[in-house]
């Protein structure tokens, strides 16, 4: 069993509580392949998954069939090698790539290589309309938020955060530490999935263009 809590959430949903994203990202996986009825969407979040209800009537019934849920975590998918789903193309010249080397100990090109050579998944989505949580990186690449965050991030950066990278879909605040930018465009209305960057999908970044070697 992944999940070994599972709270309401209002009268129309379930949280459950999960302790991993890659625990998080199996469940929601299991969950979305059973077609449960009456459920209206699944929704993983970093340690918890949001199950969405058609009816409250649903949610007493759900509960008891999910308290017996069970998911086998080495069925989960695993690091793909060389296949992904998505590659996006990024300049690395980004205003704190010179900081995360710092802070890593390894040269800009360094961290361009330890960015580039290694997928990562989508974990979760949040903060803005196409905006993912990318994760299992290299772990060198763990660095903390910036203290000063910066109250405009143009749209397109890559950064970094903690475990996580990710692509500003649009401009707005943020306090990533900004490595490069990238013209993909991470949301679109206009498109049959709006998102470009779904929960499960592996993803390469390529260093394109004047990125430092």
């Amino acid at each position: 069993m992944v999940s070994n809590t599972i709270r309401d959430y209002g009268d129309g949903a379930l949280l459950l509580e999960c302790p991993s994203t890659e625990d998080v990202l199996a469940l929601a996986a299991s969950l979305r392949a059973a077609e449960l009825t009456g459920v209206l969407d699944i929704v993983p979040a970093a340690r918890t998954v949001l199950v969405r209800l058609a009816d409250p009537a649903h949610q007493e019934p759900t509960r008891q069939r999910l308290k017996q849920w069970g998911v086998d975590l080495s069925d989960a998918e695993q690091h793909p090698g060389g296949g992904v789903d998505v590659t996006i193309d990024v300049v690395y010249d980004g205003p704190d790539l010179d900081d995360v080397a710092a802070h890593t100990g390894m040269t800009p090109g360094e961290v361009i290589e330890a960015h580039t050579a290694t997928p990562w998944r989508v974990g979760f989505g949040g903060f803005a309309p196409g905006f993912a949580y990318l994760i299992d990186g290299d772990p060198q690449l763990a660095v903390p938020r910036r203290s000063d965050p910066r109250t405009a991030v143009p749209a397109g950066s890559v950064g970094l955060a903690g475990e996580f990278s990710g692509v500003y879909p649009r401009q707005s605040p943020g306090g990533w530490q900004l490595i490069g930018h990238t013209d993909a465009v991470l949301w679109d209305i206009d498109r049959p999935q709006p998102a470009l960057l779904v929960p499960g999908m592996w993803v390469r970044f390529r260093a394109v263009g004047d990125s430092p070697s």
